[in-house]
């Protein structure tokens, strides 16, 4: 293929994951802003007015970067599971693969669309904090480049999930008993520093954790681990599960029998 050609296949890709989730805001854009409306209504004023300044800040501010990187995280993940897992079950995934388009073509066609949605998704949560406080912005450029690479990371991983699932029902597991213990553990109500030294040491092996402390870092301007060190992580992550998520389709896993 040409290198029009393959600019065509992957808008036209594109273009449908962006019309997939477009065309069901309501069950796919809306949940999230009323959900993390909640979450600052009851944690954010009601219990956050209780408590002391986080690093300076108050509570309400202090958590609402990482419910926005929540809210990221779970639908660039949740679109991609779904879209290229109805693509094996509805078997127009095996159209492509026996097309003349290379694998990569694919592989960035359904990220784009968790790319999308991630970030849709985030721009309205953060629009719908403005109701709840005055919000800042420290690094805009940061903020930008970790929501890049959290859209990214969460979409591999959704298509990981995906190439692997053998029923509706997996592709649920991992969101249910690995993504939402990680997020909720991943620093966005706390400070690991609150931590005791052994839960704090543990809490290092938690990649979100890099991501919502980068992203505050971009907002607030406070951090508790090094940014450079945090970014190393994510793109080391993001590298790692392209090339596996690459491989499983080179070799047709969970596709071909």
């Amino acid at each position: 293929m040409t290198f029009a050609e393959k600019f065509i296949a992957l808008r036209a890709i594109f273009i449908k994951e962006i019309l997939r989730f477009a065309r069901i805001w309501v069950q796919t854009i809306v949940p999230s802003i009323i959900t993390v409306a909640l979450y600052f209504i009851i944690f954010g004023n009601l219990i956050g007015s209780q408590l002391d300044n986080v690093k300076g800040h108050s509570y309400i501010n202090y958590i609402i970067p990482g419910m926005i990187m929540m809210s990221i995280i779970t639908n660039s993940y949740a679109n991609v599971v779904s879209s290229f897992y109805s693509s094996k079950f509805q078997k127009h995934i095996e159209e492509m693969l026996i097309s003349p388009m290379p694998n990569y073509i694919i592989i960035w066609g359904f990220l784009s669309g968790g790319i999308a949605r991630g970030l849709t998704v985030g721009i309205a949560v953060t629009l719908t904090a403005t109701f709840f406080t005055e919000l800042q912005f420290q690094n805009i450029g940061l903020l930008l480049l970790v929501a890049l690479l959290t859209c990214i990371l969460f979409s591999l991983a959704g298509l990981i999930n995906a190439i692997f699932a053998n029923s509706f029902d997996d592709i649920s597991l991992i969101p249910t008993f690995v993504l939402t213990p990680l997020t909720y553990l991943g620093g966005i109500f706390y400070s690991i520093d609150m931590l005791p030294e052994f839960w704090r040491s543990v809490s290092y092996a938690n990649p979100i954790l890099y991501m919502v402390d980068t992203f505050r870092t971009g907002m607030i301007g406070v951090n508790d681990i090094n940014t450079y060190l945090s970014l190393t992580i994510i793109l080391s992550f993001v590298i790692v599960l392209y090339i596996t998520a690459s491989t499983l389709l080179n070799r047709g896993s969970g596709i071909r029998s």
